[in-house]
């Protein structure tokens, strides 16, 4: 499943009602823990921590043991999982086009929470883009609060939001590196 900002949100086929789906009650808005590690420099398993704990806290599901790849692939593309599997894709050009170009280090780590969040969504069972949207943007809203950097990007689109995401290098997704430590909440005491 791609990161794609297009179609009417429905629930994921052939799952029933996910839990947590967008018409579920949304937990006390409290500040989230970890929620600071978006304000300065963070790792990519720093900001899924984040994703973890919003979505845990939001729906109350959870998946550990994934992994995360960067790889040059469109520009139009800004991630995906293939189903079944446990790895995240992350386009690298845009990721270091954000990296460049984001006016604070919390605007590009809001930019890299949404893409997370976007594809764990559909690790946990949003097939469907446009629930994953909803959802995602339900869940940075309710976890991180309405004036965040993260809410509006998930509420909106990021390549109108950032133009300049549109010149970042193409790519065919030959070439995949996986990034290590990630999701190390999860696999520490089974993977170094």
């Amino acid at each position: 499943m791609a990161l794609a900002f297009a179609s009417t949100p429905t629930s994921p086929k052939g799952l029933g009602t996910a839990p947590g789906s967008p018409t579920a009650p949304a937990l006390p808005n409290v500040p989230l823990p970890l929620a600071h590690l978006l304000d300065g420099p963070a790792t990519f398993d720093q900001v899924f921590q984040v994703v973890r704990g919003a979505v845990r806290r939001v729906l109350g599901v959870e998946r550990p043991g994934l992994g995360l790849g960067l790889s040059d692939l469109p520009p139009s593309l800004g991630a995906y999982w293939q189903v079944t599997g446990n790895l995240i894709v992350m386009n690298e050009g845009l990721v270091r086009t954000m990296e460049a170009n984001a006016g604070s280090r919390r605007e590009y780590n809001s930019f890299v929470f949404v893409i997370l969040a976007h594809e764990y969504l559909h690790a946990l069972g949003y097939l469907d883009e446009g629930a994953v949207r909803k959802v995602t943007a339900r869940v940075t809203r309710d976890a991180l609060g309405t004036e965040h950097p993260a809410t509006r990007m998930a509420e909106g689109d990021l390549w109108k939001m950032f133009p300049f995401l549109a010149f970042a290098p193409r790519g065919d997704g030959r070439r995949l590196r996986v990034v290590t430590r990630f999701d190390l909440a999860t696999t520490d005491h089974y993977i170094r």
